[in-house]
């Protein structure tokens, strides 16, 4: 199997790690997250460059790029603890929007793929646990559209929102619908990682069918996420492993780099280790995205499984290595720490995903029994 990457995308991340470079400092997160973690602005930043329409239809204004595309944006932007709802904008909701009737697509593709319009997920709630079904948000009939009531909580960048994609109980399913801000109640607030989040309520908002039945379209925008997070993950991974490594050539302790010692050696090994475990999962859960929801669903977990032990472990480590100074907020190995541990989280965290494979495999057991 060919790993190489064509010359359209190296050229596509090249333009991503350009913008970081000259666009999005740590100085400049760091006020952002000091200010509350507002991120529309970075977000119109990326829209400019177009990857706000990475994965719309070029019959909607889009690039109608794949996962590779989208992984290779990731790791960049992870690499550049660049804080905006990309995952969540840029590649999730246009995939719960893929099914949705041609006049809900017409109306708000093009807008999300210029970025005058931020579309997220609002998917979660406090009894859910990741569980796609779960849901207490119930939508009705009302003349010849529909109306949403219930609650969503951890909705990203919630309050600089202008719409929602809503999962709720319609008849005897889930089905997903899309309502505007304006017709929801709204409560932002700062999150772990500097970014922002939201807990939004809808007492019978009017909304837009996206899909009547919604949990094949959750299942598979989900593993989006995931794939997303698996990319980003590396990117912040690999970063992080590098400015501790150049912290150590610095560091001195009895009139030498700390970089000198062998057992010290011996841990950044073993982080490179988990680096490159998180990488070659990263891989693995992009390129199986196109497969049926079974094994593609049992991809996904295996792959978030790993690289929550690898996110856990590569940030411990090199806290660990930089002594006091890396849990300081004002030194960026902290930021970096954050992230991934808020990562560990998204989409399902190791546990739950641990919990995942395990049934598949009880389940293709029982088949071949």
């Amino acid at each position: 199997m060919n790993f190489d990457f064509s010359e359209d995308q190296v050229s596509l991340r090249d333009a991503v790690q350009r913008w970081v470079e000259k666009g999005f400092s740590f100085d400049r997160r760091h006020a952002l997250a000091k200010a509350g973690g507002a991120t529309r602005e970075v977000y119109a930043e990326l829209a400019e460059l177009g990857l706000a329409g990475l994965a719309v239809p070029e019959a909607h204004g889009g690039m109608n790029f794949g996962p590779v595309e989208a992984m290779v944006v990731m790791e960049e932007l992870g690499r550049g603890l660049v804080n905006a709802p990309f995952t969540e904008a840029a590649l999730v909701a246009p995939a719960l929007l893929a099914g949705a009737p041609e006049a809900v697509q017409a109306a708000w593709l093009p807008r999300m793929a210029e970025g005058s319009a931020l579309v997220v997920p609002a998917l979660q709630e406090r009894r859910g646990r990741y569980r796609l079904e779960a849901t207490d948000t119930t939508a009705s009939a009302a003349g010849d559209g529909f109306t949403v009531s219930g609650s969503k909580s951890l909705v990203p960048a919630g309050d600089e929102a202008d719409a929602f994609i809503v999962s709720a109980r319609h008849g005897n399913g889930t089905g997903l619908f899309l309502v505007e801000k304006a017709a929801a109640q709204v409560r932002g607030y700062p999150t772990q990682d500097g970014a922002r989040a939201a807990e939004v309520s809808f007492s019978d908002a009017p909304a837009l069918l996206v899909a009547q039945d919604g949990l094949p379209a959750l299942s598979h925008a989900t593993d989006v996420g995931i794939a997303a997070v698996c990319a980003e993950a590396v990117g912040l991974m690999d970063r992080l492993l590098a400015i501790t490594v150049e912290y150590m050539n610095q560091r001195k302790q009895f009139g030498v780099t700390i970089a000198s010692f062998q057992a010290l050696r011996h841990r950044v090994a073993d982080v490179k280790m988990q680096v490159e475990l998180g990488r070659s999962m990263s891989y693995f859960a992009t390129l199986k995205l196109g497969e049926p929801q079974e094994q593609r669903r049992r991809a996904l977990s295996q792959a978030k499984v790993q690289l929550g032990h690898s996110m856990r472990y590569v940030g411990q480590q090199c806290v660990q290595l930089h002594g006091g100074i890396g849990v300081t907020d004002e030194y960026v190995a902290s930021h970096y720490f954050k992230r991934l541990t808020m990562l560990e989280m998204a989409w399902g965290d190791t546990l739950h995903h641990l919990g995942e494979v395990s049934a598949r495999m009880q389940d293709t057991a029982g088949v071949f029994a």
